[in-house]
């Protein structure tokens, strides 16, 4: 009956899947991230790997071993205790007050034992469990902190916070049921012992279920291993494809594809409804099946039991006490087949989280790394630089150039030339595959990166802002910058007006990346958090491309006089900002193709001029006065 059963499963599942084979309404958004979702049931790898951490904590786990092997003590000798009780103080003829007595107090002192036994191990494990978790993402979120960017390129922000939040919940789920089932499997064979120790015969009659059980495991556990594994599977995909929606739903609203998104979803869904509805059937079919072979047991028991017991030959306590522990004997084993599917998880789990952890750290300081003098020059040198962020595919080609101390270079060239690839190298995000990057007349790669970023301050293109306040993202790279510098550095870029106007001036709340500031406000803010750093070298990656001109010309005012004594380097598309550098230099597919002042560049007549033509022009023909009073016309309209 229980084969039939799993056969009309197994057929059900060929309509499911007929189900999920529905073409779907939609082709373009979330798509399907691969991720085992199952691993071996025991890797003796990832269990070393995973008690390294609970090393430090294993008097804990010894604890709950030693609670749980009590607790299991305790239910194999309460059946013991009413035996007692019933052959040595209620059956007739045998009648004995005292031993009553004396087998409620036994009883009474095993309820204690065994409540105090299940509270320190349900205490113990749960502080181990998520002290060994603690421990986990500390070093997860501090070697994602160290890894080298090169690895962040490649890999989805979605799937490590995957790694990080739910494949760390299985390692909990792991760590607090892991020692419940050595008391499982105590249980289990210490109901087995007692069982043929109280009546070997009858015994072995209970047992001759169990039989039966395990053909009906060999069916059910690939099966519903599969089903289980697709129900993770799909639950994900639809989890991606809601979190894809919801981070692009201005996006989905612009275009229109509230439909087409819903579809989307649906299909996704739908999906995952069928495959859940599946599982819960293998995980339900489970239970009267057991219930079934209990009933069976316990029959076996009573008939048999029973008639010797008429005989004489079976005390009627040992009866009752071998329906006590037939009733309980299948508990075990449906905990540890749940705990099967448990181990399984943490396994993969564990290998995904472990993979985090193995990353290797491509940029490292050197074991006599020099700390970077703030007294240094603050010169920047590529000599003969070959860099590519895949290296059979450079993005720099034999590049050379000096940027003299306290020069402003700006570094223009088309889309795709080099120019942020060759700011990241100064600051020492990438190392080069051939040549140097010498900063302070140092290589980068004999510098500690911490020295290295205390002395380059970097604006990027798009602002990066911290939950906190404005005060504490402005001093973010210098946390014992006073509020007077704060200040100074905000009146310096233009941004101390616009603070002062919110609801708490500097000790206003930001939200969520700054999303209740404009995209002009945040960059400003990133502005003034370089300034603060004080560092000898000023980058600036585009920084001024999302703020509007009249803004950018009120910051150009205040960055001559800012980098006074300072090297600066600038990426910019706007002539505006290149026009006040001392030398310019252009890249072209990697190379290094033109250099000189910008009216030295148009006197050539070369790559700049025709971007310049192209590009600039129209733009900087318009005088700065005429400019400013378009601009304030149009906000006072």
């Amino acid at each position: 009956m229980a084969q039939d059963h799993i056969a009309e499963l197994e057929a059900e599942r060929v309509d499911v899947r007929a189900d999920l084979r529905r073409p779907p309404r939609a082709t373009v958004g979330s798509h399907r991230i691969e991720e085992e979702m199952f691993g071996r049931a025991f890797d003796k790898n990832i269990v070393r790997r995973i008690w390294g951490f609970v090393r430090p904590y294993r008097t804990k786990v010894y604890i709950s071993v030693a609670a749980v092997l009590i607790f299991t003590g305790t239910q194999l000798l309460i059946p013991l205790i009413i035996r007692y009780a019933i052959d040595h103080g209620i059956a007739p003829g045998q009648a004995d007050r005292s031993a009553l007595m004396w087998s409620a107090a036994l009883f009474l002192l095993t309820i204690i034992v065994n409540y105090a036994a299940s509270y320190v191990q349900e205490t113990v494990v749960g502080k181990m469990a998520e002290n060994v978790l603690f421990d986990i993402r500390r070093a997860m979120f501090g070697h994602l902190q160290k890894v080298s960017l090169s690895f962040m390129d490649k890999t989805e922000v979605g799937r490590l916070m995957s790694r990080l939040q739910g494949d760390v919940n299985s390692m909990q789920e792991f760590l607090e049921t892991s020692v419940l089932s050595v008391g499982d499997i105590a249980l289990l064979f210490g109901i087995v012992f007692v069982m043929l120790w109280l009546d070997f015969r009858l015994g072995l009659l209970t047992l001759s279920v169990m039989p039966v059980l395990f053909i009906v495991r060999i069916f059910w556990l690939p099966r519903a291993r599969n089903a289980f594994m697709a129900a993770h599977e799909t639950n994900s995909v639809a989890n991606g494809a809601l979190a894809e929606a919801i981070h692009g739903v201005r996006a989905i609203q612009s275009m229109d594809r509230q439909q087409v998104n819903f579809t989307l979803y649906d299909d996704k869904a739908f999906a995952n409804l069928q495959t859940h509805l599946r599982a819960a059937r293998f995980a339900q079919v489970m239970v009267p099946i057991v219930d079934a072979l209990t009933g069976l047991a316990m029959a076996v028991v009573i008939v048999v039991g029973g008639s010797m017991v008429l005989n004489e030959r079976l005390d009627i306590g040992v009866m009752v006490a071998f329906l006590f522990y037939v009733q309980r004997f299948f508990d075990p084993i449906r905990s540890l087949t749940l705990q099967y599917s448990v181990m399984q998880r943490a396994m993969a789990s564990g290998k995904r989280l472990t993979d985090v952890l193995d990353v290797k750290i491509d940029v490292q300081d050197k074991p006599d790394a020099k700390v970077l003098s703030p007294d240094m020059d603050g010169s920047v040198e590529f000599r003969n630089v070959v860099f590519g962020y895949d290296p059979r595919h450079p993005v720099l080609k034999d590049v050379s150039f000096r940027v003299n101390p306290g020069e402003t270079v700006a570094l223009v060239g088309p889309t795709g030339s080099g120019k942020s690839s060759a700011m990241a190298l100064v600051h020492r995000f990438y190392d080069v595959q051939q040549g140097q990057v010498l900063v302070g007349g140092h290589d980068v790669r004999d510098l500690t990166q911490e020295s290295l970023g205390r002395q380059v301050a970097m604006v990027l293109q798009e602002p990066f802002l911290f939950t906190g306040t404005v005060f504490e993202n402005i001093r973010y790279n210098k946390t014992d910058a006073t509020r007077e510098e704060v200040i100074e550095a905000s009146k310096a870029v233009g941004a101390h007006d616009f603070i002062m106007s919110l609801p708490d001036g500097y000790d206003t709340e930001l939200g969520e990346r700054g999303g209740n500031l404009s995209l002009g406000q945040r960059q400003l803010i990133s502005f003034a958090r370089a300034l603060v750093a004080d560092a000898k070298i000023l980058v600036l990656d585009e920084a001024t491309a999302n703020i509007d001109s009249y803004t950018e010309r009120q910051i150009q005012k205040a960055l001559v006089r800012l980098l006074q004594g300072r090297t600066g380097l600038v990426i910019a598309h706007r002539l505006a900002t290149i026009r006040g550098a001392d030398r310019i230099i252009v890249l072209q597919a990697g190379q290094v193709v033109e250099m000189g002042t910008h009216a030295e560049l148009m006197a050539q007549g070369g790559l700049y001029s025709r971007l310049y033509n192209l590009n600039y022009a129209s733009f900087d023909d318009i005088p700065e006065a005429e400019l400013e009073a378009s601009l304030q016309g149009a906000s006072q309209t």
